[in-house]
């Protein structure tokens, strides 16, 4: 249900996190999104091919990050946010279906998905925040308007052709990461403060692990697809059977280790709200990885593997546990060595891996993933530094 008006657009530190159900719906758009990218990485393995991919994949994840900071900062029972997620989810319905034939003339969808979803979301926000007198909230998002049309002048140049031009492109995505980082310094506005980073809930951290757990379903999600369109033999249920356990063991190294976001402690209060949206980044790109991996193995898990399968099936899992601990270490500052240890045993296989089949391949990435869970020692993490503090307005 919605409440009347703007009244109180921003949220009370002492509402309810639960994320809502519009959120969750929310969730589900993006994580389609994410699926069709890992399709698009199986088509062109390539370098170029793989570059355009996470530039794409970043453009997505940019959006479902700085929307779920919005419906953090502010209350999303309120009118204008529900508004605000509703074209979020139009964006990226836009964005998703872009993808296929993002290179053969629906660059101008994609473009204008995301330049639009941004810039409505800023105007809604600054439009409300005008009318309730809020001037604080009104100039974080004037912060934010201000440097997604910067980066929205390199989108809309970019997409002018026929074709995307990907170096504008990138350097739109750059202007958006970097500004996000620099918290968004604005000619007479300054920057955001650091206490409104500070002012976080329980909400944001769910919010990140609900959508950690949705994308990490791609995994298993697209070699279900592959198998039902061929038949299913011994090794293709090996491999789907991979599939799924690679699934759990990285939904255990993510949220059932101390992945979650809760309050943090100390000095840390603020960081992982900063910090978040780019550890997970990561984390978002190995889920995809994996996923396109997974779709690969399932279709043929037999004979020699090529190079690039290599560093899907061995590089998704991988960058998943370096986004967690890089998480860990930015947010706690403790070096959980350990992972990057179990993750380096693949890679001893390397020189002798390209004559093996694929299936025996993401078996033993499987396995390695295990020793995070398994080995004695493993659940040696932290938990104070990953979490949220509450404080005052």
């Amino acid at each position: 249900m919605t409440t009347e008006g703007n009244a109180a657009l921003v949220r009370r530190l002492d509402g309810s996190t639960r994320a809502t159900l519009l959120e969750l719906l929310f969730d589900v758009v993006f994580v389609a999104a994410l699926a069709l990218s890992s399709n698009l990485l199986t088509e062109d393995l390539t370098w170029p091919g793989s570059g355009k991919v996470l530039l794409l994949l970043t453009a997505i994840w940019w959006t479902w990050s700085v929307t779920a900071t919005t419906t953090e900062f502010y209350d999303p029972q309120q009118r204008p946010i529900q508004a605000i997620l509703m074209i979020a989810m139009i964006g990226s319905v836009g964005m998703a279906a872009a993808l296929p034939m993002i290179t053969t003339g629906h660059l101008l969808v994609f473009m204008i998905s995301y330049v639009g979803t941004h810039l409505s979301r800023c105007i809604i926000l600054v439009t409300a925040l005008y009318w309730q007198g809020h001037q604080a909230a009104r100039e974080r998002a004037t912060r934010f308007l201000f440097w997604f049309t910067v980066s929205g002048v390199f989108w809309v140049t970019g997409a002018l052709s026929n074709t995307p031009n990907w170096g504008l492109w990138a350097v739109a995505m750059t202007i958006d990461l970097v500004a996000a980082a620099a918290r968004y310094p604005t000619p007479w506005l300054g920057r955001v403060p650091v206490a409104q980073y500070m002012r976080t809930t329980g909400h944001l951290g769910e919010r990140y692990q609900q959508f950690v757990i949705l994308a990490l379903g791609d995994i298993i999600l697209l070699p279900i697809l592959q198998v039902s369109r061929g038949h299913l033999d011994f090794l293709r249920l090996i491999a789907l059977l991979c599939a799924f356990t690679t699934m759990l063991l990285l939904w255990q190294i993510y949220a059932f280790r101390a992945g979650e976001l809760v309050r943090a402690a100390g000095s840390n209060a603020g960081r992982p709200a900063r910090l978040a949206p780019y550890t997970h980044l990561v984390m978002l790109v190995g889920v995809a990885a994996t996923a396109a991996s997974f779709d690969l193995v399932v279709g043929r898990p037999t004979g020699t593997t090529p190079e690039p399968w290599l560093l899907l099936i061995i590089g998704g899992p991988a960058l998943f546990v370096i986004g967690r601990f890089l998480f860990t270490l930015l947010v706690s500052a403790v070096v959980p060595s350990w992972r990057v240890t179990w993750q380096l045993l693949p890679l001893l296989v390397l020189p002798w891996a390209g004559g093996w089949p694929p299936v025996l391949v993401a078996v033993l990435v499987a396995l390695g993933l295990a020793g995070h869970i398994l080995v004695p020692g493993a659940d040696r993490e932290t938990t104070p530094g990953l979490r949220m503090r509450r404080t005052g307005e």
